[in-house]
């Protein structure tokens, strides 16, 4: 093959102007790489000059350096010096010309820059489960401190890390969780590392205006209208009511001592608060309550009678329903509507029409952090509930910000209270760090291995939590920054050299939230960029949110999810959910990771043998249609 020398000469110097802009960006990077960790000194060069070399579109670059067969860089993440050089070498070769590289204090080679990845992972999240280099990490539902079983079940399955989230329950639990995690790791002989995640300034609507305290009780019916499943009620002391065993269609605080006098076939009537006549039958007696069932839908509100009856027995006994739990309120949201969210937090209602349709009042709802509005300027998108709804500020006043609904689904979408607010294109000017994560810390730095860092933004906010964690003494957890805001994904090269200071260090992709901050549609692209930034820098990366969900809740994934799954093996950490299945997911998620592992590393294929190779071969041993006549 003849190549042009005016084509190699302008590729020579194409690459090595990439590469002189790559060593000057390291060179005046020099007293921010002496604040990193010896650890991560190397690493943290190798990231410089991979970001130099990202201001470049390498697009033509790399077409033009394929049709020699020379091109390696789109895989040259964590040696990404060594990869331009071995491309520039050849480069000179071909020219008959001699060329040496004014090298950095260490050139990381393809097997060293595996090597500091690898090293790094293992610090972070603890040695790999044997056969399976990908992690697997789970977040503890409230079982996990009341079942030891559970939590034994999650590591014999292949859990590396539990992850317990701050945001619920308390120090009295998450000890509880702990010490059935450190029990199953004496049984079964393996480790398992605590991760524990901060709240984070989690801005969420307000709560809403109770509804009326009504009960409805439905049986199940087939198509037809017949019953195929009676409502279930649950009846409890009112004085120590206890939670149902079992869901229940309904639960009903009562008089302890007319509950005490319930046996199974009694019958339970009422006249409902549509003036119907009803009637449950006990079925079953336990210690902390009795079961009923119901055939006929009703309506219980407070105030409701309860008569039992017993077969062969004319005397009744009455009790009376005091407590009912209101309806949960909704407000539902079209498009072009106006939504009002309040600085304080009363409760919220729904519009108000009157009786032409005319609208009276608009929906409001309170805001749990108001200050971020101060922040906020008018044109802003603004998205709740996961982006189920979508708008943009059209008034900033003294105690109100008015919203202009621009995206809900045909027929309107329902807005409840405690769903989150993402405002995606504000410069907001909130810590990282909340009063309770301050609070919280004092148990994680005595009990977690790593802390996940919420909301993470910026190096300030980086800082400020290793001030924290040195304040509280000398065990230090990792920091693992959750990249889940515009504002971090933006900013994630300087986080990460804050976060290199440390000997360990970590970023999970919290793909809920960053979808909505981002836009669904770059998700995937904001994804692939944060895997190759942190393989760049050697850090290990946690790939999170919605994995396998439908597994762990329902017991049966989706086809997607199954391939969303395969895919995390580009991370070094896959986390998971809780869900009444959880213990299935980690299987099933065990079961992909280790075949994906025969296929890729990272970006590249490693090209084991196809199985349809082996089809082919076995097809080529017998006549293509069956045995000959």
């Amino acid at each position: 093959m003849n190549l042009p020398s005016d084509e190699i000469t302008s590729l020579r110097e194409a690459l090595s102007a990439i590469r002189t802009d790559m060593a000057s960006a390291s060179e005046q990077a020099s007293p921010r790489l002496d604040t990193v960790h010896p650890h991560f000194r190397a690493s943290g060069r190798n990231l410089l000059h991979y970001l130099a070399l990202r201001r470049h579109d390498m697009r033509a670059l790399q077409r033009r350096l394929a049709a020699m067969g020379l091109s390696s860089l789109g895989r040259a993440e964590s040696n990404v010096l060594a990869s331009v050089d071995a491309v520039l070498h050849v480069l000179h070769r071909l020219s008959d010309s001699q060329w040496t590289a004014e090298a950095p204090p260490e050139v990381i080679d393809f097997d060293r820059g595996k090597e500091l990845l690898r090293e790094h992972t293992d610090a972070l999240l603890g040695p790999p489960s044997p056969g399976r280099a990908v992690r697997i990490m789970v977040t503890m539902p409230p079982d996990a401190a009341t079942d030891y079983v559970f939590v034994h079940n999650l590591l014999l399955q292949g859990m590396d890390c539990m992850r317990i989230n701050c945001a619920h329950d308390d120090a009295a639990v998450w000890l509880r969780m702990i010490e059935h995690l450190r029990r199953a790791e004496r049984a079964l002989g393996r480790g398992c590392r605590v991760v524990m995640d901060l709240a984070g300034p989690k801005l969420r609507t307000g709560p809403l205006s109770p509804g009326p305290r009504v009960l409805r009780v439905r049986p199940r019916r087939d198509v037809y209208g017949h019953v195929t499943e009676p409502a279930r009620l649950w009846f409890t002391g009112a004085d120590s009511p206890q939670d149902a065993p079992s869901p229940s269609d309904a639960h009903l605080p009562v008089d302890a001592k007319w509950l005490e006098q319930l046996r199974v076939g009694d019958r339970v009537q009422f006249v409902d608060a549509r003036g119907s006549r009803r009637r449950a039958t006990v079925m079953e007696v336990t210690d902390r309550g009795c079961w009923a069932e119901s055939r006929r839908t009703a309506y219980i509100v407070p105030g409701t009678v309860l008569r039992r009856k017993r077969a062969g027995s004319h005397g009744e006994r009455e009790t009376t329903v005091d407590v009912v739990t209101p309806r949960e309120t909704t407000i539902t949201l079209h498009q072009n509507d106006l939504l009002v969210l309040t600085r304080d937090l009363v409760p919220g209602r729904p519009a108000t029409f009157d009786s032409a349709g005319i609208l009276l009042s608009c929906a409001e709802i309170g805001c749990t952090i108001p200050r971020v509005f101060d922040d906020a300027r008018v044109g802003e998108a603004i998205w709740i509930d996961d982006g189920k709804i979508g708008g943009r500020i059209e008034a900033i006043e003294p105690t109100r910000v008015r919203v202009r609904i621009t995206q809900a689904r045909v027929g309107g979408e329902r807005l409840r209270g405690d769903k989150g607010i993402n405002l995606p294109e504000s410069a907001l000017q909130l810590p990282a760090l909340t009063e309770q994560d301050l609070r919280d810390l004092a148990f994680v730095a005595q009990h977690a291995d790593v802390v996940e860092l919420s909301f993470a933004n910026s190096a300030v906010d980086v800082e400020a939590l290793q001030r924290q964690l040195e304040i509280l003494g000398s065990h230090q957890p990792a920091i693992v920054l959750k990249i889940e805001t515009r504002r971090g994904f933006e900013n994630l090269p300087d986080m990460l050299l804050t976060a290199m200071r440390a000997p360990s260090c970590g970023v999970m992709i919290a793909r809920g939230d960053l979808a909505v901050e981002c836009g669904f549609e770059r998700l995937a692209e904001v994804q692939e960029e944060i895997l190759w930034v942190c393989e760049a820098a050697h850090v290990p990366v946690i790939w999170a949110t919605q994995v396998l969900e439908s597994l762990a809740k329902d017991g049966m994934p989706s086809r997607a999810e199954i391939t969303d799954a395969a895919m995390a093996d580009r991370a070094e950490c896959v986390m998971l959910n809780k869900g009444p299945h959880i213990v299935l997911a980690v299987r099933v998620l065990d079961d992909i990771l280790r075949r994906m592992q025969a296929h890729h590393d990272k970006k590249r294929e490693m090209l084991r043998e196809l199985q349809l190779a082996h089809g082919l071969e076995e097809e080529a041993a017998s006549p293509p249609f069956g045995p000959e006549s």
